[in-house]
């Protein structure tokens, strides 16, 4: 049993040992009580700004965003969850000088992520980024550099690791279930409408477009980039591969229990409208690992018809049969020529609501079980079920199908750390440019 499916088996029963600074709270917090500071509220950020807001032991003291407006309405939002209002705050390094702040919770755009994490871990907090947890590879690896540096927790959030079914599903493939687990696949549709040609406008008075861009080279503001489309614009995003295949790509590396592949490739394209986004509306990339298995990943933007009946999800295909995971349930299937249904797990909740493709949250409860994983991790040592070292691997996956479609080309890559090799030319991609006096560090 390799050294990773171990840490992995040991974590789902909370055994395993994690990176967890001693002591464990900032200067001032009360002994059990975990201060936290989200950054990022129009949406994502919302959604876990009043996650953390109710949960026990817990306050949410800031609430960080640079348009006015989505401020307010966490601030709002909050206030009436925990019956007391967070301060407010635009500047996220203001925010990290309060000593009492035990944790960060990151959801600003993505070239936000790795450097907002790195400012965190350096002013001593604890921090949850959501996922992608970096903008490019190499901000990933200095997060994962930061991690042991400073000692203190980096979870990311592909909530599915702490999705208890999810994990039952994946120790169950490790046990040999389907048998040698050989090939995986995972998927995404959604049906997001065109962006347009944007147009060069006035900054809106209620955004600091200066601390929004933030890292990243400046640029002049266009009608089409806040608060959302800047997804789909390079210099922001990271396109769908990220934003969302992160989580089925994490879900296909962890069931196949492997860290980097051998091979990347990937085809697609910007197919269905013809506007200014700059990645692919349709997308499959390949992988192929040393171990001798496989995996695809699908996306469609702008077509929903579901695969396996559902927006997302993942297929595991093995010697013995097939595995599907939806949401937080599984089936397993034999290989017989019609495969027989041969066991079935669902989560069982009276309030499930699950909405695979909603970009807010696809399911606030899911995504408290995850936040209580990273909670608990701070409070009593447990182990937390995304440590960026884990996370970033998935996240480089994703990194390297783009690169690949970027250059046109397959990637070999090593699979001792990653990195792409023989291709100067895909390795340029490996980071990116910063805003002078902006560049991230460890």
């Amino acid at each position: 049993m390799s050294t990773r499916r171990k840490f992995i088996q040991q974590a789902a029963i909370g055994t395993a040992a994690t990176l967890v600074p001693v002591p464990f709270f900032a200067k001032g917090s009360p002994a059990k009580k975990i201060t936290v500071a989200v950054m990022g509220v129009r949406s994502r950020g919302y959604a876990l700004a009043t996650n953390y807001a109710q949960m026990p032991d817990t306050e949410v003291a800031y609430i960080c965003d640079v348009d006015k407006e989505y401020l307010e309405k966490g601030l709002d939002a909050v206030e009436k969850l925990q019956g007391k209002r967070p301060k407010g705050e635009k500047d996220i390094r203001k925010v990290l000088e309060d000593k009492s702040i035990d944790a960060l919770v990151i959801a600003a755009p993505d070239h936000w992520h790795a450097p907002a994490a790195l400012l965190g871990v350096q002013a001593g907090k604890h921090v949850y980024v959501e996922k992608p947890c970096a903008h490019n590879p190499n901000e990933g690896e200095m997060l994962v550099a930061a991690e042991k540096k400073y000692g203190r927790i980096i979870q990311m959030g592909n909530q599915r690791r702490s999705w208890s079914k999810v994990v039952e599903g994946i120790n169950e493939l490790h046990a040999g279930i389907i048998g040698r687990v050989y090939f995986a696949k995972g998927w995404y549709t959604n049906n997001r409408a065109s962006i347009g040609f944007g147009k060069e406008v006035p900054v809106p008075d209620k955004l600091d477009w200066d601390l929004w861009q933030g890292p990243a080279p400046r640029t002049a503001y266009h009608d089409n980039y806040h608060p959302y489309e800047w997804h789909w614009f390079r210099r922001w995003g990271t396109g769908e591969a990220l934003n969302n295949g992160t989580h089925e790509i994490d879900v296909i590396r962890w069931g196949l229990d492997v860290d980097y592949p051998s091979k990347v490739v990937a085809t697609g394209g910007r197919y269905h409208f013809r506007d200014d986004w700059q990645f692919p509306d349709t997308m499959v990339v390949n992988f192929e690992f040393d171990k001798g298995a496989a995996a695809s990943w699908e996306s469609r933007s702008c077509n929903t018809y579901p695969i396996e009946g559902d927006s997302r999800g993942n297929i595991f295909f093995g010697e013995k049969g097939s595995m599907v995971i939806i949401g937080n349930n599984y089936s397993v299937y034999d290989n017989s020529p019609k495969p027989n249904l041969i066991k079935s797990v669902k989560e069982e909740r009276s309030n499930a609501t699950a909405v695979s493709n909603n970009t807010m949250s696809p399911d606030a409860n899911l995504d408290g079980v995850h936040i209580k994983n990273f909670l608990d991790g701070i409070r009593d040592g447990k182990p937390v079920s995304s440590p960026v070292h884990e996370g970033f691997k998935s996240v480089l996956m994703c990194q390297l199908g783009n690169i690949s479609w970027m250059t046109g080309r397959q990637l070999h890559i090593d699979p001792r750390n990653g990195h792409i090799m023989g291709d100067p030319e895909a390795m340029a991609h490996w980071s990116r440019e910063y805003e002078p006096g902006w560049a991230p560090v460890v």
